[in-house]
């Protein structure tokens, strides 16, 4: 049988269009385009994002609704943290995926990113908290405290500890809750910046990429570990989840506070990025996850893509930190290890990488089932000889499960969806690739 009519297939008059593959319906990285008109917006073009927004709205009003704080107390608070702190295991999820997943760059090291943010909030929640307790307890001497005295009081208070009686340099800004914002996103950023030029500009790529940043995430995590670091070394940085101000606040308002803060983390962070890759800026990052050298070739300036792309997603883990640690209470090096940065990949992997929707959908099934496996609420198995107790056992299932889904379902829960949409590669059965007849064409076998 011959193919069909290349005009038939070609609406553009018997040629494959020319435009770069773009985000899917449903977020696919390589599938064409459906032909929009470019009149409509961009929520019409890609209505799985406005799906995605529904969703999280839906849900966010559900948790409210069935809180301790707000609604009937169907869910404990304590499980309302959980749900926020899977919410920001999701937004750095995403920035994986976004330089992962579209652009090809397997980094092991973006949850020191995500780590430095939690410390950074960390250290002006602490701070401003230990000084309420220390002015709370000289003006119990009856004469007022003196500005020196209350500082060394904090310095005390927080560096005790590890036998030091006063606060480091780093700590000069811990006083302000707007620097210490500013340094949430300019610290990890600022960092990222830096590897990312001696990276890029060198042209280390692959696996060799990978080990560099994971050595960088392995280095900082040794040097936080040393109580000179400044930050309390392996103690890290507690009670982070009392915020100043709102003693009197319970625990049930603060958790869905931070909750809301959380949702529309990711919210917004699905917004941006899933616009980002939409356009002629996702072409470029998907091209050079495809074929770098065709993309420098063609006038690109390949390093200044990559390098943009490592520090807004540095940044955007660093956001996803800050919002993390005060749920969680608690942060210390161990969070920076690089074995953190490996989960990261392994729960973009499990979602399907190259689909936004496919590493919320990892982050959030991985997170959620390692909490329920390693809270000791799932009954151990005895078989006789030996007994599977799921909280050692979990690591172990989890890398079955990475990989599987690497041998039988390379695209992840998120190839799911393509066979509903039927989502595929296309075949063109030798149609024209070029603007004649005499140009390239695709040679396929036929039966």
């Amino acid at each position: 049988m011959h193919p069909p009519s290349s005009v038939a297939k070609y609406p553009t008059g018997g040629r494959p269009s020319r435009t770069p593959s773009v985000q899917g319906p449903m977020g696919d990285a390589g599938v064409a385009p459906p032909a929009y008109p470019a009149s409509r917006s961009f929520m019409a073009r890609n209505p799985s994002v406005l799906f995605f927004l529904l969703a999280l709205a839906a849900f966010t009003i559900i948790v409210t609704v069935a809180s301790e704080a707000y609604g009937v107390g169907f869910i404990s608070t304590s499980f309302v943290k959980t749900l926020g702190k899977t919410l920001c295991l999701c937004l750095v999820a995403l920035a994986m995926d976004l330089i992962w997943g579209y652009a090809g760059i397997l980094s092991l090291g973006h949850m020191a990113f995500f780590a430095l943010g939690g410390y950074m909030i960390g250290m002006w929640l602490m701070y401003a908290r230990t000084e309420e307790i220390v002015v709370a307890a000289l003006a119990q001497g009856g004469l007022p405290a003196t500005p020196e005295e209350i500082s060394q009081g904090i310095a005390t208070q927080i560096f005790g500890v590890v036998g030091a009686s006063d606060l480091p340099a780093i700590w000069g800004f811990a006083h302000s809750l707007p620097l210490q914002l500013m340094l949430a996103v300019a610290v990890p950023g600022l960092l990222a910046l830096i590897f990312g030029w001696l990276a890029f500009r060198s042209r280390v790529t692959g696996v060799y990429l990978s080990i560099l940043t994971q050595a960088m995430t392995l280095a900082l995590a040794l040097y936080l570990f040393q109580n000179d670091s400044g930050l309390r070394g392996n103690n890290g940085l507690s009670g982070l989840q009392n915020l100043p101000g709102l003693g009197d606040t319970s625990q049930d308002l603060v958790s869905i506070w931070f909750f809301w803060a959380s949702a529309l983390a990711v919210g917004v962070g699905y917004l941006t990025l899933a616009w980002l890759v939409s356009g002629k800026f996702g072409s470029v990052i998907r091209a050079i996850r495809d074929d770098e050298a065709r993309v420098r070739f063609l006038g690109y300036s390949v390093e200044g893509y990559k390098l943009f792309l490592f520090t807004l997603t540095a940044i955007i883990a660093a956001i996803a930190g800050a919002l993390y640690y005060p749920q969680a209470g608690i942060i210390n090096p161990a969070e920076l290890a690089p074995i953190a940065s490996i989960y990261l990949a392994v729960w973009v992997a499990i979602g399907g990488r190259g689909r936004l929707y496919g590493a919320v959908i990892g982050a959030a099934l991985v997170s959620l089932v390692s909490s329920w496996f390693t809270s000791g609420q799932v009954p151990s198995i005895p078989l006789g000889f030996a007994t599977i107790n799921w909280v050692d056992w979990w690591l172990v299932l989890l890398g079955a499960a990475f990989v599987g889904v690497t041998l039988f379902a390379p695209k992840g829960i998120g190839g799911l969806f393509d066979r509903f949409q039927h989502i595929g590669t296309p075949d063109r059965k030798g149609a024209p690739l070029g603007p004649d007849d005499g140009s390239l064409q695709e040679r396929e076998a036929q039966e």
